[in-house]
């Protein structure tokens, strides 16, 4: 039977984040929480989470298996995250169909092509830093963390110069829950037009991009192609989790670092890899807490004796899950490097794991290593505890990352 607990609320501003993940898991496998005005179950239990990421009981197809869908797309300001039609919401064959058609993006070759790229724009950052005053405070979630994401998404989905700046704004705007719901439908509408414009454009004018791509497998692909609005939507998802969430991770890693000195040495010492500092960042923070949303197909009987009844909401809380002390022991809540079992669920698990998983490590990992082998004395300019959180009970990230490249007398 379902328990009739009151549900928590979780806060859209974010700024408690961690406290919600104790007080989620300290009610068990899954707790009902208040998400925006909409009731889900939040599953933090990572084994849990696991086997319903897999179970074909569990569905993101919510035009097929939610009951309040439709009232939930006019009044909900997340309403974007379960009506786009794309990889993202398709269940069975469907997902199976969008994901055969989007992998290419994302295959061995690609992202190894995309190498001397990351390279290139991590040192043209770092060299425009390098020529600014010794002691300069510098935001480098705006000047490294921002633009490094956005100049290869662009360079793989052929996006324009002009069109950047203006993706950028309704990207961080989909993630951003403390909009209203007016706000945000506003905010799809020129998120929308945006991708419109990008499709009109690479039409007139084929590249060698996914974009043109993709527009080329919609045109001549009619019976198994993609329909116009998945299109769009796959556009949507690919240009989105391109880009914000490994803003998030390149902005976690370089805080938990210099937060950690002593990690910091053991990586500058050559005792520990940059791609060790990236799981590790993966696991603690996550670009993503929370990741809305599931649904279950039939009634789910948890081993707690709680059940998820057909039809109802599942929200998958990857951070909480990730430091579970069932999964990582006591020291769950630790930044350790050094840590031997480096598994989490930072990407998703099951059929719909980040395709981008591979090109984001190393994006992460490129810029950690090229930032501190030209900055070694790089330094916070406020205390770790200070920075503050995006207005986002999703995104996992802080509004700005000000750091002194190095000391005035250095």
């Amino acid at each position: 039977m379902t328990l009739s607990t009151k549900p928590i609320v979780l806060d859209p501003t974010g700024a408690r984040a961690h406290d919600e993940h104790q007080q989620l898991r300290a009610h068990g496998q899954a707790a009902r929480v208040d998400i925006l005005g909409v009731t889900a179950w939040s599953v933090t239990d990572p084994a849990l989470l696991k086997e319903l990421l897999t179970s074909p009981s569990v569905s993101k197809d919510a035009r097929a298996h939610w009951p309040d869908f439709n009232d939930a797309i006019q009044r909900w300001p997340l309403a974007l995250w379960v009506a786009v039609e794309n990889m993202f919401t398709a269940y069975g064959s469907d997902h199976r169909r969008l994901r055969r058609i989007v992998a290419p993006a994302f295959s061995h070759r690609r992202v190894t092509a995309l190498r001397e790229n990351i390279d290139a724009v991590v040192t043209g950052i770092l060299d425009d830093l390098d020529a600014l005053p010794p002691g300069e405070v510098v935001d480098l979630r705006e000047r490294l963390a921002y633009p490094l994401p956005i100049a290869v998404i662009s360079r793989l989905m052929g996006v324009p110069a002009e069109q950047q700046d203006s993706f950028r704004r309704v990207v961080d705007g989909v993630f951003d829950t403390t909009l209203t719901a007016e706000q945000s439908e506003a905010n799809t509408k020129a998120l929308y037009e945006a991708l419109q414009l990008l499709i009109a454009a690479k039409r007139a004018e084929p590249g060698d991009d996914m974009t043109s791509l993709l527009i080329t497998s919609r045109d001549q692909d009619a019976e198994g192609g993609l329909s116009e609005d998945e299109l769009r939507d796959t556009l949507l998802l690919m240009i989105s989790a391109g880009y914000e969430t490994t803003v998030n991770v390149i902005d976690q890693a370089i805080t938990q670092l210099l937060a950690h000195p002593d990690q910091l040495a053991l990586l500058q010492a050559g005792k520990a890899d940059w791609s060790d500092a990236v799981e590790e960042t993966l696991r603690l923070e996550p670009a993503v807490r929370h990741l809305p949303l599931r649904f279950a197909v039939s009634d789910i009987e948890l081993p707690d004796g709680q059940t998820i009844a057909q039809g109802e909401a599942i929200l998958a809380s990857y951070a909480a899950a990730n430091r579970h002390p069932d999964w990582h022991g006591e020291s769950a809540d630790a930044f350790d490097i050094t840590r031997t079992l480096k598994e989490h669920l930072a990407f998703g698990h099951g059929v719909h794991f980040c395709l981008g998983a591979p090109l984001a490590r190393l994006e992460v990992s490129t810029a950690l290593q090229l930032l501190f082998e030209r900055f070694p004395q790089l330094e916070l300019a406020v205390p770790a505890p200070e920075l503050k959180p995006l207005g986002s009970l999703l995104s996992n990230g802080h509004q700005t990352l000000p750091v002194r490249l190095r000391s005035a007398a250095g």
